[in-house]
């Protein structure tokens, strides 16, 4: 089985579907590596079209979490407010979400239950990577999986990840980690990526689409 993967969407909806249509569910799990929200226009929009791929690829997708969804999660959850997140990103999204208000709820509870890590024999994606400090899975961790910046650990298999925005907006290969960089700058007028990987995470093929202005 290969994979194509994706990082970080953030509501950039049209520039999401023209990059989906690359993908070949017949053959490929469509890994898609969080940050569905805040930034670009369209947040409602991109989580519902996440939502009904997983309903209609059950076995052929996997939406994992990322720090912004785990935000909005979490503001809107019964632990919510989470104020912090209206700075970043949470105001502008609620605004999106006053033009499909029923859909809240559903599209908070939804990505709050979206995993923190996919793991291979061979690959291991997640939003922001492993790497050696206490508790990497702990979403409140800011060293952890959702939020980490730094170097990242050598885990003996590839780690493929999003959240840090590569600086030419090209995926980055860091050797010592041995750790695939894929957030590309989407929301930030770059492109999304697509990276088509072998089950034993040789890349098949590098898939750019640049962002759509109406995205942004």
């Amino acid at each position: 089985m290969q994979y194509f993967v994706l990082a970080d969407v953030h509501g950039c909806l049209h520039t999401l579907r023209e990059l989906l249509a690359d993908w070949r569910p017949a053959e490929e799990v469509l890994v898609q590596l969080g940050d569905l929200v805040d930034r670009g226009n369209y947040s409602p929009e991109t989580v519902e079209l996440c939502c009904q791929l997983s309903r209609d690829f059950p076995d052929r997708t996997v939406f994992l979490q990322g720090n912004h969804d785990w935000a909005m999660a979490e503001h809107v959850g019964p632990s919510g407010p989470y104020r912090a997140w209206l700075g970043w990103g949470g105001r502008a999204t609620l605004e999106q979400y006053r033009r499909h208000p029923t859909l809240l709820a559903a599209h908070a509870a939804w990505l709050g239950r979206r995993p923190l890590f996919y793991e291979t024999e061979h690959l291991l994606f997640s939003h922001a990577g492993f790497a050696d400090v206490p508790s990497p899975t702990d979403p409140t961790n800011g060293e952890g999986v959702l939020w980490r910046r730094g170097p990242l650990q050598n885990l003996g298999k590839l780690q493929v990840v999003g959240h840090t925005p590569t600086d030419d907006n090209e995926p980055y290969f860091d050797v010592a980690a041995n750790a695939i960089y894929l957030d590309t700058g989407a929301a930030m007028g770059g492109h999304l990526t697509g990276l088509r990987l072998s089950e034993t995470g040789e890349i098949l093929e590098v898939v750019a689409v640049a962002t759509y202005l109406t995205d942004i």
